[in-house]
């Protein structure tokens, strides 16, 4: 009676491990960065609010963490930008890069301008 369970449980097993290491949907057609690479931060922001990602393309931020940003995508009214956030400690959390609403955060410091305008690619929303 057990075997009936099996089917099921792999095709929920095969769901959730098919979210990682696959192309998303793109948020974007272009972006603004400080440099072609987008490998310089534009500013630094503060986190107003808890933000828990709906999917891996985000990253998750805690209320009043520092997020360095690295580029605002460009369409959609800048509704979404993409950094990493700086811990309190540096090791509590792995570096990386993830979007966010750019409602969640206030800019604490401008670093660079964002001029550069640079066309997203198909790694810039993929999950891994």
């Amino acid at each position: 009676m057990a075997h009936k369970f099996l089917p099921a449980l792999s095709v929920w097993l095969l769901l959730v491990t098919c979210e990682a290491g696959r192309q998303m949907p793109k948020l974007s057609d272009k972006k603004l960065c400080a440099d072609s690479d987008c490998s310089h931060p534009i500013l630094i922001a503060r986190a107003l609010q808890d933000y828990y990602p709906g999917d891996c393309r985000f990253i998750p931020i805690r209320q009043g963490q520092l997020v360095y940003v690295y580029s605002m995508l460009k369409d959609r009214g800048n509704l979404f930008w993409a950094g990493s956030v700086q811990d309190s400690y540096y090791g509590e959390q792995e570096a990386r890069i993830g979007h966010f609403p750019s409602s969640v955060v206030e800019e604490t410091q401008v670093l660079m301008p964002a001029t550069t305008e640079v066309k997203t690619t198909k790694w810039d929303f993929y999950c891994n």
